[in-house]
């Protein structure tokens, strides 16, 4: 176990650390001096950057914190940077008894219980009394920090993979949903074989393919029932009929950790709205984050159930590959832009039903649909390979800083089972 633990006002007051605010540095300050040197503010997202300056507050490791945005600490490895009034900084004094890793590894773990917010907010006043700080040699703090450096690199690599993924895949999603493949199994390019490629309403697309409505290509389509006929009063336990809501629909994934349960009889008086595996979603409403038209497939392991009010249901003869194919339609840049000239709303955008079903769109033919779905499918694949590795690693940490941090299991053996 550690030595002592003690409160991180005592280590101040000890003089092993000291606390601080940054400097008040405004936009102006910023256009008056331009410079390559970052200025980290209030953010909590990212690295926590506000922009550039042409001066500097500090050239030295440091643990900055947002103030104002929720308190999360951010270690900052020696570099010329300033931070906001809005931020504050951690200076450890006694070299010989504290290392920043660690100490930024203890804060990280308890600011995760703590809820900053309008009222509590993480002044260097407030914070001296909400954080601890075990004691341990220097050596076992630089053994600990290393271990979770080390997995905080491997999520790292795994964080910029998926994010490449995703960035591939928009570029994928445009070329096979413009260009298409051709019959040895290579996208077409409209520059080397003009001929393959015609003029549409939609702009040039293989010769091969058809334009036509939305509401042409499904069998059915229906959105959620009147609001008064389906209420959360209405809501049951998990032993009735599932209910896909607006927070289900994500841009090409079935988001299922919100969950809402019918009766199945209240289900039977909503028969109009059944929803079954392999359906089509699609989201009529949109805000800041998650944008109207997003579309997701109804996945294959849920039982039948029901739309609710701002989703929409689409159904197509030709099964599942014809919905993902018209899926990952929705789901582009261009499709987005398109339908973004429909908006209403006053608040949030959405769309009606009957416009979504008059959009024009591309169509290969089904066996073309099949391999575009087919490479997708494989992208998005990896995509929740790399994601479940992801996740793995996250529990890994938290696990290894509730032992290490806790003192539940010394790090020296950790490191000697591991020799």
């Amino acid at each position: 176990m550690p030595e002592a633990v003690e409160t991180l006002g005592k280590v101040v007051d000890l003089g092993e650390i000291v606390l601080g605010r940054g400097q008040i540095i405004s936009a102006i300050d910023i256009e008056r001096l331009p410079g390559p040197y970052p200025i980290y503010s209030s953010s909590a997202t990212g690295s926590g950057e506000f922009g550039r300056y042409g001066s500097y507050m500090f050239d030295e490791e440091l643990i900055t914190w947002s103030v104002d945005g929720g308190g999360r600490p951010f270690y900052r490895p020696r570099h010329r940077f300033s931070v906001t009034n809005v931020c504050g900084y951690l200076r450890i004094c006694d070299a010989s008894k504290w290392n920043y890793r660690y100490i930024h590894a203890l804060l990280e773990q308890q600011h995760a219980r703590i809820t900053f917010d309008y009222q509590l907010k993480a002044h260097p006043s407030v914070i001296r009394n909400l954080y601890s700080l075990p004691r341990r040699t220097l050596r076992e703090q630089r053994q600990i920090a290393e271990i979770l450096d080390t997995i905080d690199e491997a999520i790292q690599k795994t964080e910029a993979i998926i994010a490449k993924l995703k960035q591939v895949k928009q570029g994928l999603l445009h070329d096979l949903l413009t260009r298409g493949i051709d019959e040895n199994g290579d996208l077409r390019d409209p520059a080397a074989h003009p001929g393959q490629f015609k003029d549409s309403a939609l702009g040039k697309i293989p010769a091969l393919w058809r334009i036509s409505n939305l509401g042409s290509e499904v069998t059915s389509a229906v959105d959620g029932p009147f609001g008064s006929n389906l209420k959360t009063s209405h809501y049951v336990d998990e032993s009735g009929v599932r209910v896909v809501r607006l927070q289900n629909i994500g841009e090409g994934m079935f988001l299922d950790a919100d969950r809402a349960y019918v009766s199945k009889a209240h289900a039977v008086t909503l028969s109009k709205h059944e929803v079954q595996p392999g359906d089509m979603l699609v989201a009529s409403l949109g805000d800041e984050r998650h944008p109207f038209g997003r579309a997701c497939l109804y996945p294959l392991s849920q039982q039948q159930g029901v739309v609710k009010a701002d989703c929409f249901r689409l159904r197509f003869s030709t099964g599942d590959a014809h919905s993902f194919y018209f899926m990952s339609i929705m789901n582009t840049y261009v499709w987005r832009r398109r339908l973004n000239r429909l908006a209403q709303g006053v608040t949030r955008d959405r769309v009606n039903l009957g416009n979504l079903l008059s959009f024009e769109v591309p169509v290969a033919p089904l066996p073309e649909q099949k391999e575009i779905s087919r490479l997708l499918i494989a992208h998005d694949d990896r995509i929740s390979k790399e994601t479940a590795s992801h996740k793995k690693l996250v529990l890994l940490k938290q696990g290894l800083m509730n032992d290490l941090l806790t003192g539940h299991v010394r790090v020296t053996n950790l490191l000697g089972k591991a020799g």
